[in-house]
């Protein structure tokens, strides 16, 4: 939460835009906290498949995160500019 923080207005002061720092701030939030649910959910349901977690886990994470924090960004950016 700190970090967010911290970037938030690291962004706000670089663009010269508030409304910025507060859209990446939040997506950073929600980008970790999907991050944390995720990584334990997805070793969880591989198991149960009978999936090695270790081998498959880390790609599904990563994409994951990636597609959340995208999507996450712009939602946010089009809901505060629009």
């Amino acid at each position: 939460m700190l970090w967010s923080i911290v970037i938030g207005i690291i962004a706000g002061w670089w663009f010269n835009d508030t409304i910025m720092g507060v859209v990446i701030a939040c997506a950073i939030l929600v980008n970790m906290a999907v991050a944390a649910i995720a990584g334990v959910m997805v070793p969880m349901i591989l198991q149960r498949f009978n999936q090695d977690a270790a081998l498959s886990g880390s790609v599904i994470l990563t994409t994951v995160t990636d597609v959340v924090g995208f999507f996450t960004f712009l939602g946010l950016a089009t809901i505060f500019y629009l």
